[in-house]
């Protein structure tokens, strides 16, 4: 698939997740991966909303522009690098900012638990609901070398396969195609939203 498909299809992302409300202001950020030492990315600061083709750059593997461009890689570049290092089957990398997965991000210690959810059959390799499945939560980290060493070491050990939460920040979910990355973002903020309105509601009747 050539680069202009692929912006169309993360422009059209875009567009999907700040209509949901997962992508508010400029927060977010979306890459692709073109080729072993290349992705596509988002650059930093542009509304996801309203994404053009002009909003993209070329990134290398260690979150460094890789043309010369006015624009600025986003500081989180080094995140989506640390997935594609660690996942050889992830083609695209969506990151959001949703209300629940926030909330949830600050009110949880370890990760957030999903179980038996019908939902969590749209996670790879998962064929039943009748599983737990955790979603880790990585504490927030203002130097992304340490935050994606930490996170590259987490997947090494098996945790983090089907996303993770940043706390205060939000999710960065993955997928073998775009298409399947917003499947998986999809799914994951609708199950967050579940939980969190399970707090909420388990709260009210204290």
């Amino acid at each position: 698939m050539n680069i202009a498909a692929i912006t169309d299809q993360l422009i059209s992302a875009g567009h999907l997740l700040h209509r949901r409300g997962w992508v508010p202001a400029s927060g977010g950020n979306f890459s692709a991966r073109l080729a072993s030492d290349r992705l596509l990315m988002t650059s930093s600061g542009c509304h996801k909303g309203e994404l053009s083709a002009a909003d993209f750059m070329l990134v290398d593997m260690q979150g460094n522009a890789a043309e010369d461009t006015p624009r600025r890689a986003s500081a989180e570049s080094l995140l989506h690098c640390a997935i594609y290092r660690m996942d050889a089957s992830a083609a695209a990398v969506l990151h959001t900012h949703s209300v629940p997965a926030t909330v949830l991000s600050r009110a949880l210690e370890a990760g957030v638990i999903l179980r038996d959810y019908e939902l969590l059959k749209i996670l790879d390799g998962i064929s039943t609901h009748e599983i737990s499945v955790e979603i880790p939560i990585f504490d927030n980290d203002q130097n992304m070398t340490r935050l994606s060493t930490v996170i590259e070491e987490a997947m090494r050990q098996g945790r983090g396969r089907h996303g993770f939460l940043i706390r205060g920040h939000g999710l960065y979910a993955w997928g073998s195609s775009v298409a399947e990355a917003r499947y998986r973002v999809e799914a994951l903020e609708f199950l967050f939203d579940c939980e969190w309105q399970s707090q909420l509601g388990e709260a009210r009747q204290q």
